[in-house]
């Protein structure tokens, strides 16, 4: 995974979960992938070291992906919006069995089933 799909990855975890974090690591976080602050600029900013700030965000970024790993949410979501793109284009199509299936399977996914 290249570093930009890494990113969007992240941003997509820290829409989820970042509520979960810390303040401390919310803050780090949004200065480093947000704000694109630099690891020096965000130490100066804290009054901490380089190393504090790299440790800080890469616990950050382990507990959300823990998170996902356990709660599964941005899998869940996707699957949720490929259904119903597919729902829609049984729509376009005029195939109502199609699309009921896709409902019903949606629902299914929902429920947990």
């Amino acid at each position: 995974m290249d570093e930009l799909s890494k990113n969007e990855a992240l941003g997509d975890l820290y829409a989820l979960y970042g509520s979960l974090l810390t303040s401390g690591q919310q803050e780090y976080f949004e200065d480093y992938y947000y704000d694109d602050l630099s690891l020096g600029e965000i130490a100066d900013n804290h009054q901490v070291s380089r190393a504090a700030v790299y440790d800080n965000l890469k616990r950050s970024t382990k507990a959300l992906e823990k998170y996902e790993a356990k709660l599964q949410l941005l899998t869940t979501f996707g699957q949720i919006e490929a259904g119903l793109e597919n729902a829609e284009a049984c729509l376009d199509d005029d195939d109502v069995a199609g699309t009921k299936q896709q409902l019903q399977a949606l629902l299914q996914l929902v429920r947990g089933e």
